[in-house]
């Protein structure tokens, strides 16, 4: 997904951390242009984030992903300058973040974004409904207008019941709901998340990341997700941005970043993911052959291979694909089998999703 620069929900230009006394110095001389371990070695300064520039469109899921150590952490908290930053912009719907005063930095924070973290930071002498109307009451909201607030909020996250309990008394699962239910109450404009769900045990986590796709399609909010997790990126993100020692690797949508990895450093990331689960018909369809039927059912390029296999292996004719109106190419089995023996032949893929031939 692309966007405009006016339109954008976020926009970042050449932002740049750098931690250590004389930081500020490094930035236009030579010393910049060295790798994190060779600066550090020489200035004892640490390169946490290098030269980043990137776009949210309204609406989008963002998601940025890397290791221990590669800057993903930092990079979110100086988007809204919990850390400040060495250099660089932020804009956040129009408003330049990096030039904001204290009490508009105040506003923007209370109003206009929402941070949900790995540690829940519930309150623990609070009632739930009491947590999720924490930020309403920080802001000043009367107590009648940040209940009823609450209560929608705790509904929506599927907690209808708990209203009274304390945090002691949920689950893992559970108190990162409340979380959530949190961040929503105060209706920001933008979401954003700090591998939210990394200490949680893998059923509860995925559960939660079906929640944010929920939440997401319900209410519609623009979300910056971090995390080290490559299938959650792909499960969650629009785009995937990856990063490697304080500096963009990849900038792409999932389908992108599987299917054309930009280094080997994502190419060893991507490696055991199951291909037909991530691209679409546009990696695998090609050229009609002289004198092969046009007749065929039509599908958009948009669509995963794994939800197109059935049907493909199914038809007598080549599928067309179609980039709305616009006819593409066409995908026959022997194009949709290449990707699920490809699949099979990897160390610790899945199984095929599909059968290797027709249904009778």
């Amino acid at each position: 997904m692309t966007t405009d620069s006016s339109e954008a929900a976020l926009k970042v230009e050449s932002l740049w951390k750098i931690f250590g006394s004389k930081a500020d110095r490094i930035l236009g001389t030579p010393d910049a242009d060295l790798s994190r371990k060779e600066l550090q070695a020489k200035t004892g300064c640490v390169m946490a984030v290098k030269d980043v520039s990137f776009e949210v469109a309204p609406g989008e899921v963002f998601v940025v992903m890397g290791l221990s150590g590669s800057g993903k952490s930092t990079l979110v908290r100086l988007l809204t300058r919990l850390i400040e930053p060495t250099a660089g912009t932020v804009v956040m719907n129009g408003d330049e973040i990096t030039a904001a005063s204290e009490d508009r930095l105040r506003e923007i924070r209370r109003h206009h974004v929402a941070m949900v973290f790995q540690h829940f930071g519930l309150l623990p002498h609070r009632k739930v409904i009491d947590n999720v109307a924490y930020g309403l009451e920080i802001r000043g909201e009367d107590k009648q207008t940040r209940l009823a607030r609450s209560q929608e909020m705790v509904d929506l996250v599927g907690l209808s019941g708990y209203e009274s309990s304390y945090p002691d008394q949920l689950s893992g699962g559970m108190q990162q709901r409340v979380g959530l239910a949190r961040a929503l109450a105060v209706d920001p404009e933008l979401m954003m998340f700090d591998e939210p769900f990394s200490a949680l045990d893998p059923l509860i986590r995925r559960d939660m990341q079906n929640e944010v796709i929920r939440l997401h399609e319900e209410v519609g909010k623009t979300m910056v997700f971090i995390t080290h997790d490559l299938q959650e990126a792909l499960k969650l993100g629009d785009r995937i941005l990856i990063m490697r020692d304080g500096e963009i690797v990849q900038i792409g949508t999932p389908d992108e970043v599987v299917g054309a990895p930009a280094d080997d450093y994502v190419k060893d990331f991507v490696s055991e993911v199951p291909k037909s689960h991530v691209l679409t018909l546009k990696w695998v369809m090609r050229e009609p052959r002289p004198g092969e039927s046009l007749e065929g059912k039509v599908m958009q390029s948009d669509r995963i291979v794994k939800d197109a296999a059935r049907e493909i292996l199914d038809s007598d004719d080549p599928v067309r694909v179609y980039d709305g109106d616009e006819f593409l190419g066409v995908v026959d089995d022997d194009d949709i089998l290449r990707v699920v023996v490809a699949e099979e032949d990897e160390p610790g893929s899945e199984p095929a999703p599909v059968g290797l031939g027709k249904s009778s």
